[in-house]
């Protein structure tokens, strides 16, 4: 997986335009989603095996379909496992004069750069992350999202900086560094703010309630399992080997069941509750910035059609609707507040106090800020 260079010289074959940076993945990471089910179905395959070798010499049963199911999960983790990196590796990006082009083989993603509302960075480990280029698109029965993702890439603020067409400053590249520290040259912050609380939004109810029932499952199953094998144990009815690979196939099955649990819990429950803590709102004479974790939102203030600020008990949520070539307002966002069902960052203020203020300078007019090359 190589790096990133800049192209003064070279053109796009398909577009025509002057190509000025390209690169590929430096170090691409498995999503949490396809860790999660590698995960599980890799001990669901174990328990398949350790239970049709006991009940095949145990009670000497047909276990053809447990094997079956064993190997399906075994496929399936790796899959989970391989697939996504083996995807996002072969990937290419490069910046043209008026595109931004993901390719992969002969698959071209594009989006048009003086389109482009907004872009959100997700950092990994040291300066590499990854980069999301987000269109506002109209609402209602044209709804859809359209965004591209570049993958892995180092100092991805650097590669954003060459979007927008602004020649970039020397702390881009570091995500430890504050987001307050690696503004523009001559930007400034004139408001600054955090979330007071973390919203109970439908779908972190619902991951609530599965983590409560997961536990209560491994519960049922311990409760009963684990007489059921004490019983075998005192009568002798299995030999020593059977015994252990029945109850290390108890002991998986009950593992995995507790740690979903507790990690659907943590995703649920702990995390929107640290978020929130590590939470910052930046808005400068030129940009929103949004700062959650290692996540972050760069929105130009030039994008914003209407500032929409929403009311409860003593806190505010201030809505930033977008506007853009063709396109008013955005799908999971903006008035409508879908946002309650993704985990996404999105260009709201959430949870703020002080909304009059904000949405006074929001309002305001921006700074003229140049236009992309």
């Amino acid at each position: 997986m190589g790096g990133s260079s800049l192209n003064n010289m070279a053109r796009d074959s398909l577009f025509g335009g002057r190509i000025v940076w390209t690169g590929r993945p430096e170090r691409v990471s498995l999503p949490p989603m396809a860790r999660a089910i590698a995960a599980c179905a890799a001990v669901m395959a174990v328990v398949s095996v350790l239970f049709a070798v006991v009940v095949a010499r145990a009670i000497h049963a047909q276990v053809g379909g447990m094997l079956t199911f064993g190997a399906w999960c075994a496929t399936l983790a790796l899959a989970a496992w391989r697939v996504p990196l083996w995807w996002l590796s072969s990937m290419s990006y490069s910046i043209t004069d008026n595109q931004v082009i993901v390719r992969r083989g002969r698959m071209r993603r594009t989006i048009a750069r003086d389109t482009i509302s907004y872009a959100r960075i997700a950092w990994g480990e040291g300066d590499v992350g990854d980069l999301t280029l987000v269109r506002a698109v109209p609402t209602g029965a044209l709804r859809r999202t359209l965004s591209v993702t570049l993958f892995g890439v180092r100092a991805p603020d650097r590669v954003w900086a060459i979007v927008r067409g602004i020649e970039a400053s020397p702390p881009l590249g570091d995500g430890d560094r504050d987001l307050a520290q690696r503004l523009d040259a001559g930007e400034r912050v004139i408001w600054s703010g955090i979330p007071k609380a973390s919203a109970w939004s439908v779908r972190r109810i619902a991951s609530a309630v599965i983590a409560f029932v997961l536990a209560l499952a491994a519960l049922r199953m311990l409760t009963h399992a684990v007489p059921a094998i004490g019983k075998i144990l005192h009568q002798g009815a299995m030999s020593n080997e059977l015994s252990a690979l029945l109850i290390a196939g108890v002991a998986l099955a009950g593992a995995m069941l507790i740690s979903a649990s507790v990690g659907v819990g943590y995703w649920s429950i702990v995390r929107p509750l640290r978020l929130v803590q590590q939470t910052r709102y930046f808005v400068t004479d030129k940009r929103v910035l949004i700062r959650r974790g290692r996540e972050e939102l760069h929105l130009e203030r030039s994008r914003i059609a209407y500032v929409i600020s929403a009311d409860y008990k003593g806190m505010s949520d201030v809505f930033l609707v977008l506007d853009g070539p063709q396109a008013r307002a955005l799908a999971p966002s903006g008035a409508f507040d879908e946002r309650a069902d993704t985990d996404t960052l999105m260009p709201v203020l959430s949870a703020i106090e002080d909304a009059d203020t904000v949405s006074e300078i929001l309002r305001a007019a921006p700074a003229v800020f140049p236009e992309a090359a």
